[in-house]
């Protein structure tokens, strides 16, 4: 199968200097080809520096509404940024967040995705999908752009899927790859000291990752690493 290119992106960049090394580690000895920042993370200003010196390094927005993690069968909140039932506050925030990211890196975001996706929240979708086409930018599900969340060490209620997460699985997913440009999202890092239900799974992901023989598989399924900006995707629809 021809013409396939795949965009592998790193969410959560800037949430911690441990999510930092794990995503320059899945950049420079593996395959990642872009990252989302996170502009309201402990270790942005040091994500923002690193993506500005890298030429091979697409930066786009993870936009920060709140963590949920599962306790104990419910869905418990670590933190939340704003009422999100409340529009008006969602898009200045959001608004806020973009400001935020262009002073960082001194230009505009190449893609818009969202921290535990709630950009696809009822009520949340349009207004997000309004900013990106403000922006010119694919937005995640929204676009042209195929999205694939299976790389992934968890199920939705938390239950163990590091299974999904192995250099074969990631392989199985690459011979896979329909025809067009797919995103990869992943989420490799060291979390240690970070409160998240997603934690020794990051690390799993960064040798996943930069596991040459993934490197190989791209070569040998004639798929092209590629970046937001290299290529020309339909925006979010009206």
């Amino acid at each position: 199968m021809k013409g396939r290119q795949l965009i592998v992106n790193a969410d959560d960049f800037g949430l911690s200097a441990g999510i930092n090394r794990g995503i320059i580690a899945a950049h420079e000895h593996g395959v990642v080809t872009s990252a989302s920042l996170m502009v309201r993370g402990d270790a942005i200003v040091d994500a923002a520096s690193y993506a500005n010196t890298r030429e091979d390094f697409d930066a786009g927005l993870h936009i920060d509404l709140g963590e949920w993690r599962l306790d104990g069968g419910e869905w418990v909140a670590l933190y939340e940024v704003v009422d999100l039932d409340d529009g008006v506050a969602v898009e200045a925030e959001i608004r806020r967040q973009v400001a935020a990211f262009n002073q960082l890196m001194g230009r505009g975001p190449t893609h818009i995705d969202s921290h535990q996706h709630l950009h696809r929240r009822s009520g949340l979708q349009n207004i997000v999908a309004r900013i990106a086409r403000e922006l010119d930018v694919p937005l995640r599900h929204l676009s042209s752009i195929r999205y694939c969340g299976n790389f992934y060490g968890q199920d939705a209620d938390g239950s163990d899927l590091r299974s999904h997460i192995t250099v074969d699985a990631l392989i199985t997913l690459i011979d896979a790859l329909p025809s067009g440009v797919t995103e990869l999202a992943c989420h490799p890092g060291f979390a240690e000291d970070l409160p998240t239900m997603y934690r020794t799974e990051r690390a799993v992901e960064v040798a996943t990752l930069c596991d040459v023989r993934v490197r190989e598989a791209i070569v040998e399924a004639n798929v092209e690493l590629t970046r937001f900006s290299r290529i020309v995707a339909t925006g979010a629809p009206p």
